[in-house]
């Protein structure tokens, strides 16, 4: 494998360099190209084709967050935001895969391991060959005088939401065999140790005719594809500019796990709404079924595992007693009857 090709994009002199210097050092990092702003990062964005970008952002003419949130729905690009802690939330938000809490205090870079940062962030599918988009295209992102993102966004679609525990890994199995390419984009949880998650999405993803992955932040929700909430973190959907991408981050446990469906399915019903179908399934205890029933609430269909087919009923339980399902389902039938409920919407 090469050397990782990496885009510093940072305003202030001194900061450039001392990033410069932690990352030059650094055998396996090739740092490609340097920007001061935004426009610039965009022309070197076109030029050199990096694996990852370190965005700061404090730049002139334009915030990095506010680039950031404009590239990604045009140039999809790993990027690791360094700013200060208030703006966290914001560069998950706008599509940040990493970030780093640093005002001017440069120390803090060397402790933050920030090159092994960059190539856990640039693994998996960000060293495959890419779709890219045409020079013409991209240039569009910042070429008007207000700074709005051209009007070519991604029609919005529908999203499923799958929440299981006890004996999920089975029957997720044998949902994900009836699910065909044309299904709309997937977000799972799984209640599974970190490591073991990514070996869960490995085998799915050999199960039948969908894609399956372990998500990581600034994933975009794709028809055809399912995406596996890391062991380790919560994993939540937002919408940005049109297009729905998932945020997976250290956070504390909701009811009493991480990842947590009852986490990600309350997120769903913010961003998606009625666009949504979410499937509790088979498990113990009643994660999921608050989140379930605030996706009911917000005008999504909801389907629950039945007891009989269920190696512990008590998620779907739950959510029944609390009214959170619409329907229950058999775990054979469960495939079908989220196709017959996206026919229904058309």
């Amino acid at each position: 494998m090469g050397k990782l090709k990496v885009l510093l994009v940072v305003g202030d002199l001194e900061m450039r360099r001392r990033l410069g210097a932690i990352l030059g050092a650094d055998k396996d990092l090739d740092i490609v190209a340097e920007a001061n702003n935004a426009y610039a990062a965009r022309d070197k964005i076109i030029e050199c084709e990096p694996d990852v970008m370190v965005l700061c952002h404090d730049l002139p003419r334009m915030p990095g967050i506010t680039f950031l949130e404009k590239l990604m729905p045009q140039r999809s690009t790993a990027t690791l935001v360094i700013a200060e802690s208030q703006y966290e939330d914001a560069a998950f938000r706008a599509g940040a895969r990493d970030f780093i809490a640093c005002g001017k205090n440069f120390g803090l870079l060397e402790q933050e391991n920030i090159c092994n940062r960059l190539k856990k962030l640039a693994g998996g599918e960000w060293l495959k060959a890419a779709k890219k988009l045409s020079v013409p295209v991209l240039t569009q992102v910042l070429n008007n005088s207000s700074n709005r993102i051209f009007e070519t966004h991604s029609t919005t679609t529908s999203i499923i939401a799958i929440g299981a525990s006890t004996g999920g890994t089975e029957a997720i199995a044998t949902v994900v065999r009836g699910l065909k390419k044309d299904i709309p984009g997937i977000v799972m949880v799984q209640h599974m140790p970190e490591g073991y998650t990514q070996m869960y999405a490995h085998r799915l993803d050999n199960e039948g005719e969908v894609s399956v992955k372990e998500a990581v932040s600034g994933d975009v929700v794709k028809p055809g594809q399912i995406l596996l909430a890391p062991g380790d973190k919560q994993m939540r959907v937002v919408k940005i500019s049109g297009r729905y991408q998932v945020e997976c981050r250290y956070g504390p446990r909701v009811t009493g796990h991480c990842p947590s469906v009852d986490a990600l399915f309350e997120s769903v019903a913010r961003a998606a709404g009625k666009e949504a179908i979410g499937v509790l399934m088979t498990g113990m205890g009643s994660d999921g079924a608050k989140g379930l029933l605030a996706m009911k609430n917000a005008g999504a269909r909801t389907i629950g595992q039945d007891e009989k087919t269920c190696i512990v009923y008590g998620m779907p339980k739950v959510a029944y007693e609390i009214g959170a399902v619409n329907w229950q389902v058999p775990l054979e039938q469960i495939a079908q009857k989220i196709y017959y409920l996206l026919d229904k919407r058309q």
